[in-house]
């Protein structure tokens, strides 16, 4: 028959484990993790789940990599609590990063747990300047720093796309003011988380949707109200703020913060202090358009009048012109026409003493040819029956004829 082999119970196990681990961890270390989980019991102590990720790849997500339950014990979170809001300005919550001093322990029902005992706030609060500073480095990397302060935007912005939270005190302060400006604003509410760990995923899906619209709106307002660092910490993300950097319209932020100026903010176009900020400085951009639309009214009235009378000036000086140049053609016209009417008198006597002449002449040569004239000579004109004799073949014996001489006509016969 075979022999079990030698065996421990998982009691003496897990007891044996406690004992490595106690001996090899016996006093606090300080330990760099992320707040993955965080519950405050009922009875003050306060559960934490922690965890470390991997390096995110560009674009992408970060994954787990180590991970651990802890604890802060009541009588240590009463302190702990009100002392990293203090120097943080936010309550210690899910998704920071802390250095936590913490105590290994091992139980032989509930396993690994740390004990925390203090935690180094001005460690979590250079976590996010770091990170911030990373989203900076790597938006200037990728050559998108500027390019949505560079977009133009319109003299009159009324077509206004809101990416908020329709229950935000923010939005509605934003609302208030634009109403109390007097002018007609056309505000389209893109609803979106603003706060924790859905917010960039949230309002990243929020942008999506405006820039399918894009030709609808002058230019995109985004806006929430105050809040800590840890609660504006999405505003320092690179995914967001790669979003607002390439956005196609001009982007107004308005996040609600005095102190610190988050990445969103420096790539913007126009970055404001409150949501009352970025609303007042769209009703003062308003008026500023008024007055200039005023101010170019009065000066395109006067410049009318001015040239008005100018005109009127040009027209009268024109018209006397004219009349002195009327004037002067017409007496200039008037001694043309008498010269004309002199030079054709002239040439009309002119030419009828030369036609009066050639009459004369004419006169002269048809009295020198007339008949009578030839009769006198000696000639005569001999008709028979009426008819002309002009040859002696035309003559017939036995005819009678008329002689018609200078002073008479006698008849005779031929023979």
């Amino acid at each position: 028959m075979q022999s079990q082999p030698q065996h421990i119970t998982l009691k003496q196990l897990q007891q044996q484990i406690k004992s490595a681990v106690e001996q090899a961890l016996p006093l606090p270390v300080w330990v760099v993790a992320e707040v993955a989980e965080l519950k405050v019991n009922y009875s003050g102590h306060c559960y934490l789940e922690l965890v470390e990720k991997s390096e995110p790849k560009r674009g992408g997500s970060s994954v787990p990599t180590a991970q651990a339950r802890a604890v802060i014990w009541r009588s240590q979170w009463a302190m702990i609590a009100p002392y990293f809001k203090s120097r943080t300005g936010s309550e210690l919550e899910v998704g920071m990063k802390i250095l936590a001093k913490v105590l290994v322990s091992y139980h032989e029902l509930y396993g690994l747990s740390l004990q925390i005992s203090d935690i180094d706030p001005n460690y979590t609060l250079g976590e996010v300047e770091r990170q911030k500073q990373i989203t900076i480095a790597q938006l200037q990397a990728d050559g998108v720093w500027d390019m949505n302060r560079e977009l133009e935007l319109p003299y009159l912005v009324q077509r206004i796309a809101v990416v908020s939270s329709a229950a935000a005190a923010g939005y509605r302060d934003f609302m208030n003011e634009l109403r109390e400006g007097g002018y007609a604003f056309r505000c389209d509410l893109y609803d979106a988380v603003v706060q924790g760990a859905a917010a960039e995923e949230s309002i990243c899906a929020a942008l999506d949707e405006v820039a399918l619209k894009q030709e609808q709106y002058d230019a995109v307002v985004l806006i929430r109200g105050g809040g800590s660092a840890s609660d504006l910490s999405c505003f320092n993300s690179y995914r967001l703020c790669s979003y607002v950097a390439q956005f196609p319209l001009p982007v107004l932020t308005g996040i609600g913060h005095d102190k610190d100026t988050s990445v969103a903010d420096m790539v913007a176009h126009t970055p404001l202090k409150t949501p009352t900020a970025v609303a007042a400085w769209l009703v003062e951009r308003m008026a500023r358009m008024e007055g200039w639309l005023e101010e170019m009214m009065v000066q395109l009235a006067s410049l009318a009048t001015a040239r008005t009378k100018s005109e009127e000036l040009r027209l009268e000086r024109l018209m006397a012109e004219l009349k002195l140049q009327a004037a002067t053609y017409c007496q200039r016209s008037e001694a043309q026409m008498k010269l004309m009417l002199e030079q054709l008198q002239s040439l009309v006597a002119r030419r009828l003493e030369k036609e009066k002449n050639r009459l004369e002449v004419a006169q002269r040569s048809v009295e020198a040819l007339s008949p009578q004239r030839i009769m006198q000579l000696g000639f005569a004109v001999v008709r028979s029956g009426g008819r002309l004799l002009k040859s002696v073949e035309d003559a017939q014996a036995g005819e009678l004829i008329e002689i018609e001489l200078k002073d008479g006509a006698i008849k005779a016969r031929i023979e």
